[in-house]
């Protein structure tokens, strides 16, 4: 049967591994990998852009990965009203007894505990994740096409089924809306337009890049979530669909994280982007991933050009290797 781009839609949903007796591996999560992966390679040039060590992805990785994936399996089971006894059910999970939001809420709440211990300005650092993140989400949807879920209603127009449109569904033999490459789309541009400006603006405060991709996390959910087949869409067993719930907590979450970033921001700099007092970047105080990193500048570290503009650096030390590291005796930047 035909389906993405006159491709046959697939029909299996995994692969058997030559050794193992037979262990299969889910497209799904090739997927949900390869995005980690990609949004992680991303992370680092976001994060060496705005002077931060890339090491600091890293730590996150460690952390943070392994709290996601126990925050996505509880909000799953209390989603779903799963007794106690299965939560920790190995097939459960990999069928599908995970939830995106209850991994990004398990990933931050690791974020939050590493960047306590590690003494890191929170919001500095998940101003570089955040972007990334909707590149991983705009990736690992593509396992709902692998496995033929995260649909909307019957297409019941021939002219419309067609991918990405529709998608056909073997279980009912019928096209549906193809929710899941809708909402990898607009993640995907999300990600581009977040990058961009994370790239470019690094200027005071911290925080508006996370709360803006929130918010938009949030609405893109609160509309696609209600217009799902009713079988992906989670509840606790009664009226309540939780994850149009936590759209909303996201949405209000993001424009609270944007205004009282700004709001701080102009009563401690007097303005609400960069500072009238002192210091208006946010790159220019390398932050560390241990003791002892040490800063690295090169053409595309962002606080090059603020040596370049203080005169720190000459026009051959930009591109001398050796030359990139300022002298023991001149400081990183000035940081408030």
């Amino acid at each position: 049967m035909t389906g993405l781009l006159g491709y046959e839609t697939p029909v299996y949903k995994a692969f058997v591994l030559p050794f193992g007796d037979g262990f299969e591996i889910y497209y799904y999560a090739v997927c949900i990998v390869l995005g980690i992966a990609v949004a992680t390679a991303f992370t680092m040039l976001l994060m060496h852009r705005r002077n931060v060590s890339t090491d600091v992805v890293l730590l996150c990785f460690i952390v943070c990965v392994p709290c996601a994936i126990l925050g996505a399996r509880l909000y799953s089971c209390v989603s779903e009203g799963l007794p106690v006894e299965k939560w920790l059910d190995f097939n459960s999970m990999r069928e599908g007894g995970l939830s995106i939001m209850g991994g990004m809420l398990g990933g931050v709440i690791g974020a939050i505990v590493l960047c306590l211990i590690k003494k890191w300005n929170f919001f500095r650092i998940t101003d570089c994740i955040a972007p990334c993140f909707a590149l991983a989400q705009a990736i690992g949807r593509w396992g709902n096409y692998f496995n033929q879920e995260v649909y909307g209603g019957v297409v019941e127009n021939p002219a419309l089924q067609f991918f990405p449109f529709s998608v056909f569904i073997e279980s009912d033999g019928q096209w549906h809306y193809a929710f899941f490459f809708y909402e990898s789309f607009i993640n995907f541009i999300w990600f581009i337009v977040l990058f961009t400006f994370a790239w470019k603006m690094v200027k005071k405060p911290n925080g508006v890049i996370t709360g803006l991709f929130f918010a938009f996390y949030g609405l893109v959910r609160s509309i696609m979530e209600p217009l799902r087949d009713p079988t992906y869409q989670y509840g606790n067993g009664v009226d309540i669909n939780s994850s149009l719930v936590g759209a909303y907590v996201l949405i209000a979450l993001g424009l609270a994280i944007v205004i009282g970033a700004l709001v701080v921001n102009k009563v401690r700099e007097g303005k609400f982007f960069g500072s009238a007092k002192g210091d208006p970047y946010v790159v220019s105080r390398f932050l560390p991933a241990g003791k002892g990193d040490e800063p690295c500048y090169t053409p595309i570290n962002y606080a090059t050009r603020l040596k370049e503009a203080e005169g720190l650096f000459g026009p051959q030390d930009v591109t001398s290797k050796e030359k990139r590291t300022p002298k023991k005796d001149i400081p990183v930047g000035k940081s408030r």
